[in-house]
């Protein structure tokens, strides 16, 4: 049986009605009750849309490895949250025709866990392991010689009685997922014979993707529609699967037409605060308080930490990215500094231009 952890760890920054972020790339509570019956989840390498290239590397590893008849090279997938790293899991044992077992780093505390895990295996089964970069010390010093040579080294007995065992363990495929690689030890990630990067997804990707999750669920939206709902999607898919099912239930309310147009998803995601790019109201109280209170900056981190009340670190990796990468915020030596297409985006979205 799959082991799930129940220690979830996926808060992200609030916004300023105290709720969890709408836009925010982590799973929402609502979403980790539903994970394990979400149907948008594609089940082979010929529905998963987008990350072409990943998809090239481990398809000819997959079938090189079933050819040979051995256990697909231990694999390490790395990104930002939401761009599909346990989907591409659950694929990958899918086209191996294996079983995936489910858990996270959290849920492998103990010696015993990962014992436990290792010993009742199946030849050639698949582990995924979430949020990889959080296993203590213990725990992946137990999982170097499971990966490297296949056996368990174990202390059995304490003080002068004691002595080592090894357990011969079956072949198996270690996938582990994290957005923070650097924080694996060295010796971890030598291990893995095979590292992968997600990128964020193009808008032609999300199109396609809000249109299979569309037709998922009997919905039927426009061409502009979906082009809309993928420009506010911030290049991630777990985004945009949740902006069409809340556009879904604002139709099923406010709309008689069967058909989800552009006017629809305005007025959804006017009521849900995210503009045409994809900010909520969390990001444009950062942009103003840039704009209105240090006219663009430069500002140091921690001065807008405190202007803002949040925890630098939490500003620093979830709100600044998103930021930086659509080209609204540099970092520089100084501090942070809005360039002139931000200052012209928030302008034309903020008519009194103050939202801090």
């Amino acid at each position: 049986m799959a082991i799930v952890s129940s220690i979830t760890n996926h808060s992200c920054l609030p916004n300023d009605k105290g709720e969890e972020r709408f836009v925010g790339s982590r799973l929402l509570k609502e979403e980790i009750k539903l994970s394990k019956q979400d149907s948008f989840r594609p089940k082979s390498f010929k529905e998963f849309l987008g990350q072409s290239e990943l998809k090239k590397v481990l398809e000819i590893s997959v079938k090189a490895s079933l050819t040979r008849g051995e256990a697909l090279d231990h694999l390490m997938l790395y990104g930002p949250p939401g761009l599909g790293k346990t989907t591409m899991a659950l694929v990958i044992a899918e086209e191996l025709g294996v079983k995936a077992r489910v858990t996270s780093a959290p849920a492998l505390e103990r010696p015993r866990d990962i014992v436990g895990l290792l010993i009742n295996m199946q030849p050639r089964e698949l582990i995924f392991v979430d949020e990889i970069h959080r296993l203590n010390r213990i725990s992946q010093e137990l999982l170097y010689p499971a990966m490297e040579d296949r056996r368990l080294d174990l202390t059995v007995g304490k003080g002068s009685s004691s002595r080592m065992r090894s357990i011969e363990i079956p072949p198996f495929t270690l996938v582990g997922a994290t957005t923070k690689p650097g924080s694996l030890s060295s010796p971890m990630r030598d291990r893995f014979g095979i590292s992968q990067r997600l990128d964020f997804y193009n808008y032609l990707d999300l199109e396609k993707i809000i249109k299979r999750s569309a037709n998922l669920i009997n919905l039927s939206i426009s061409e502009e529609a979906s082009h809309q709902l993928a420009r506010r999607s911030r290049g991630t898919p777990r985004i945009a699967n949740r902006l069409i099912r809340r556009v879904r239930d604002y139709a099923e309310v406010h709309s008689s037409s069967s058909i989800i147009d552009v006017q629809v998803v305005n007025d959804a995601l006017e009521l849900y605060r995210v503009d045409q790019r994809g900010l909520d109201a969390t990001d444009r109280s950062y942009l103003g308080l840039l704009i209105n209170q240090y006219e663009g900056g430069p500002v140091g981190l921690e001065t807008l930490a405190a202007a803002l009340g949040e925890d630098s670190t939490t500003l620093e990796t979830v709100v600044e990215p998103y930021l930086m990468q659509i080209g609204f915020l540099q970092r520089t030596a100084r501090g942070r500094l809005v360039t002139p297409v931000a200052e012209k985006h928030y302008l034309l979205t903020s008519p009194n231009k103050i939202e801090i």
